[in-house]
């Protein structure tokens, strides 16, 4: 079974960052523990609780408008997370208020992935913030604190528990993920072993590079794919895309991580039919290389995969160091025919200025631009804005995240130009996916 974030009322929502409120989430914790109760088993669930340090801090210094722009990108960073993370059973992503968050999953997990997991969250959220107002780019660090529920923990003990931890915790200097079994992890002890695996796994082919078919909206055919990486891990299990960026960042092996990646799929990709399109993300180590343009368009000349057929795909954090730098890259390698797209198009506060200096070709709406169209009329009259912005300035526009039939439709009518989801398909291996397009 597919992996799906909880169906949450909008009554039940956070009116600030749209995620599930409090009530929503003490309602869903009670119900996966009264399923398994009633079965004779024990629910399966893990959860943890994330704070900002120092939230009050941001409201005071540049005013309550930068902090709630903060808070929604950090819950839209949080909800990707879960996304890209959980393929199995449900979860769920929740603002209990102020700068907490809740993530907590029905499924099995061992006590190592969700320890690793909660390290790649903390490195997710940590991440820049650019053009709030008045507040420059804007670091905001989390503690995290841990825990599987025991039989009889109930939401209200298990909420308590955690931010009984948290608080314990706050003294403790540099711990930023910690258990609520009283046991403080110890820092750097599994965190040095699988880093040092990390070098030696695409050796061992536990790195695998999937695709995630894109369709075209006109005439619903698959027009090409995004590479999309996973580790199998011998022990962990599977370790998602943005987790494994986070351990190779921290063991300064991200260019080498996605050169490896971007060859792999670039040589798969060269089998592929000549109407089929790749596309690649492209790292802030990749961007800030001097030589990226020119070492990326050899790297493409060696695969004998046609520059015309790919599209590299940029997020806004990859452009935060020094855009003009990034735009004069990224033109290096449009005029030799590569695509570019700006993926997670509306998960932030887009400045707008990316859309006036970057060479695109076109934007990739975040999946949680499309959430909401089926229901809310606000959300619908939003993607109806993007997407008349996007055709004045000539930019094709691919929705993420589409998962039903409906939202499919409405993204068609309006004028998306192609489509990317669990709708059509999860991400597949590479015979998979060539045997979708037979």
């Amino acid at each position: 079974m597919a992996s799906v974030p909880l169906r949450i009322e909008d009554s039940l929502r956070d009116d600030l960052t749209g995620l599930a409120g409090a009530d929503a989430a003490r309602m869903t914790l009670e119900a996966w523990q009264t399923e398994a109760a009633d079965s004779g088993q024990t629910a399966p669930v893990h959860a943890m609780l994330l704070a900002l340090s120092r939230f009050d801090a941001v409201n005071l210094a540049y005013g309550e408008t930068a902090g709630d722009s903060a808070l929604v990108t950090i819950s839209q960073r949080i909800l990707h997370f879960a996304e890209d993370e959980f393929e199995q059973g449900e979860w769920l992503v929740a603002r209990l208020g102020g700068g907490k968050f809740l993530l907590a999953v029905h499924e099995a997990c061992s006590r190592e992935r969700w320890q690793w997991l909660a390290e790649a969250l903390a490195d997710a959220v940590a991440h820049p913030i650019s053009d709030l107002a008045g507040a420059g780019n804007l670091r905001l660090w989390p503690r995290i604190a841990l825990m599987r529920p025991a039989p009889g923990e109930g939401p209200a003990l298990i909420f308590d528990r955690l931010a009984e931890t948290l608080e314990e915790a706050r003294g403790q200097q540099g711990r930023r993920i910690v258990w609520s079994d009283r046991g403080l992890t110890v820092p750097g002890r599994r965190s040095a072993l699988v880093e040092a695996e990390l070098l030696e796994a695409w050796n061992r082919n536990e790195i695998e590079v999937l695709y995630q078919p894109q369709v075209s909206l006109l005439n619903n055919a698959v027009t090409g794919a995004e590479a999309l990486a996973r580790w199998q891990h011998p022990e962990l299990g599977q370790i998602g895309a943005s987790q494994l960026f986070a351990i190779a960042e921290r063991t300064d092996h991200v260019a080498q991580l996605s050169r490896q990646i971007a060859q792999k799929a670039l040589a798969d990709a060269a089998n592929w039919p000549n109407n089929q399109r790749l596309s690649l993300n492209i790292t802030p180590a990749d961007l800030a290389a001097q030589n990226f343009a020119s070492d990326f368009l050899a790297m493409l000349r060696d695969s004998g995969f046609a520059a015309d057929r790919l599209t590299i795909e940029i997020t806004e954090h990859t452009l935060l160091s020094d855009l003009e730098r990034c735009a004069a890259s990224l033109t290096h390698l449009t005029d030799a025919g590569v695509s570019v797209s700006l993926d997670d198009f509306g998960a932030g506060f887009c400045n707008f200025r990316y859309l006036k200096i970057l060479p695109l070709d076109a934007i990739k709406l975040d999946r949680a631009m499309i959430d909401g169209i089926t229901t809310d009329p606000r959300d619908l009259a939003v993607l109806r804005g993007i997407i008349a912005m996007a055709k004045a300035l000539d930019l094709k526009v691919v929705a993420e995240g589409v998962e039903t039939e409906q939202q499919r439709e409405i993204a068609a009518r309006e004028g998306c130009d192609i489509y990317q989801g669990y709708l059509c398909a999860k991400p597949l291996e590479q015979d998979a996916f060539l045997a979708l397009l037979v």
